[in-house]
């Protein structure tokens, strides 16, 4: 058996992925995830001018935002998963189950008085759960919950700090430990993360 011995970031990209990527040059999964990084940095930009005019909580704004912030990097963006995945609803229910996610959301937004962290942070988990893209689900949500929450009045979430939520780092395993305890109905652990 032959062993190969990487460094951290210097796996290569599997070949399977490589089918949708768009910029051909990258080699590595550390490129990829750097050049994706500059993708959805662009996409923050717009959100935060585009959103005050919209209506968030839509399934053409949450596609647009996805198409958005890996239109530079996979011709998939924006579009939804087609396979089902370890994590996530059927793929043939994406849409309906995400429409009434929406739906159900805006209800509570306009009828319930919810507290903004709590809801944001708790739409933010039940769009991961619906899971609606082939990658970058976590990405996603945690923006579309920056957005949600910057709707109802209040500042963006920090994320752990802004630290690093890929690879193998501390911020990313208390972040899916939260995500874990949120699916245990303990969701204290996801609003607190989210803030810290």
């Amino acid at each position: 058996m032959i062993a190969f011995t990487y460094g951290p970031g210097q796996t290569p990209i599997d070949p399977d992925e490589r089918a949708g990527l768009i910029p051909t040059h990258l080699q590595t999964m550390d490129e990829l995830n750097a050049w994706e990084q500059m993708n959805i940095a662009q996409a923050y930009r717009w959100a935060r001018r585009t959103a005050p005019k919209r209506e968030v909580l839509d399934e053409g704004f949450i596609r647009e935002l996805h198409g958005k912030m890996l239109d530079e990097t996979w011709t998939w963006a924006g579009t939804f998963r087609r396979s089902d995945k370890n994590i996530g609803v059927p793929w043939e229910q994406v849409a309906t189950q995400l429409n009434q996610l929406l739906e159900n959301a805006k209800w509570r937004r306009d009828n319930a008085n919810p507290d903004p962290d709590t809801f944001a942070v708790q739409f933010h988990f039940d769009l991961v759960c619906v899971h609606a893209f082939p990658n970058g689900n976590g990405r996603h949500s945690r923006l579309m919950a920056d957005l949600v929450a910057m709707s109802m009045g209040q500042k963006v979430f920090s994320w752990g700090a802004g630290a690093p939520l890929f690879g193998q780092t501390e911020a990313r395993k208390r972040y899916l430990d939260a995500i874990y305890a949120a699916s245990k109905a303990q969701s204290t652990a996801l609003l607190e993360f989210a803030r810290s």
